[in-house]
């Protein structure tokens, strides 16, 4: 336990962060392709992602806890106070390594999740104006299978026949 847990616990947190731009960039395509149908999958998949991620996320504010009360920061430090109070100047750096690239993904995530949202709504858009511009009444044929105008020439039987 310590700053080596902590530091491996911030590994594992980058892995399912770059797996989450992952999981939303595959999302981004499927929108954009219009392969709506494969949709619920793909948010299952980000879903199981993100609750990886709570569980990790559990896990190293504990360990922040740990390295905080061993390196003397306080009740309850941040990844920012473990910095600022590491024994050696490799453990600061390894964390502030830690910090910008755990910076730089949360900043892709909301890039795309912006993204997915924006592509989303334009198929939502899409769908109810093609909803609006249907015909409510249903069309009909005459006796030489062309279309009619609608109910008012529909007749039970042809007289012409």
């Amino acid at each position: 336990m310590g700053a080596q847990e902590l530091s491996a616990l911030l590994w594992r947190e980058r892995e399912l962060l770059e797996m989450l731009v992952f999981k939303l960039e595959e999302e981004k395509l499927l929108l954009t392709a219009g392969a709506s149908r494969w949709l619920p999958f793909a948010t299952r998949e980000v879903e199981q992602v993100i609750e990886r991620l709570r569980e990790n996320g559990i896990e190293r504010a504990m360990e922040v806890a740990v390295v905080g009360e061993e390196w003397g920061t306080g009740d309850d430090p941040s990844l920012r106070s473990v910095i600022e109070a590491a024994p050696t100047e490799a453990w600061r750096d390894n964390f502030t390594g830690h910090l910008i690239a755990l910076s730089e993904l949360a900043s892709s995530i909301a890039e795309l999740r912006d993204a997915n949202v924006k592509y989303l709504r334009a198929a939502a858009r899409v769908t109810q104006e093609t909803l609006a511009t249907m015909s409510s009444e249903p069309g009909t044929y005459d006796a030489r299978g062309h279309a009619g105008d609608g109910p008012s020439t529909a007749h039970l039987f042809d007289g012409k026949m």
